[in-house]
């Protein structure tokens, strides 16, 4: 069982990673496109993408749940749907981000006397007015209507555009090719292996191993 689940979970990993590449150039798109905007701006974007992807993660992480396990109740599918995409989101639009901006010595967004979850800006912290009823909504609508293929797709891009906009708030306008090179591959990171992870894995962990059929 175990054997199949990781081939499984390989698979799903190859099978999305062109789609992942394609959003991560987006991505850079949008940071070449907008690299002018002020860092308020950068910030009010980010609070528009991140809630909009914890939206979409807990519709995917708690349909696929649901749909593995028909007998849940609507607790268990809203822990797990709360949990992973709330936890997934803020390591793929923040933590990552806010690594490799340490990295490349960039300008760290934050105020006097702010910790470290508004330096990376933790969105279930900073902005947990947003992000919170985000993922309770997001659990919602899957369990009246449980969908993965369309949501996923969603939450990819939304994730990426999430990532970007966190990125300019520490670019301040200064984008050279090396720098647009290594945020590439931070953002398609971001997004792969976390996204992957919401959406198969997190949820697969607390089905039933007779249910468990993937």
């Amino acid at each position: 069982m175990l054997k199949e689940k990781m081939g499984h979970i390989a698979t799903e990993l190859k099978a999305h990673a062109p789609f992942t590449f394609f959003g991560a150039f987006t991505g850079i798109a949008l940071m070449l496109v907008f690299k002018n905007i002020s860092e308020s701006t950068s910030y009010r974007l980010f609070y528009v993408f991140h809630p909009g992807h914890v939206i979409l993660s807990a519709i995917v992480t708690a349909s696929m749940f649901e749909l593995h396990n028909k007998k849940a109740s609507f607790l268990p599918v809203l822990l797990v749907g709360f949990f992973g995409s709330i936890g997934i989101a803020t390591v793929s639009d923040s933590l990552i981000p806010y690594a490799g901006e340490v990295l490349l010595d960039m300008h760290i967004h934050a105020h006097e006397g702010e910790g470290f979850a508004h330096s990376a800006h933790i969105g279930f912290i900073e902005g947990w007015h947003i992000v919170i009823p985000a993922a309770i909504l997001g659990v919602l609508i899957a369990y009246l209507r449980p969908k993965t293929k369309f949501p996923h797709a969603g939450h990819v891009l939304l994730s990426t555009w999430a990532s970007s906009f966190h990125i300019l708030m520490a670019a301040k306008g200064n984008i050279p090719f090396t720098t647009a090179l290594v945020m590439l591959i931070f953002l398609f990171i971001a997004v792969w292996l976390p996204c992957c992870i919401s959406d198969i894995v997190f949820p697969l962990l607390f089905v039933k191993a007779e249910k468990n059929q993937l």
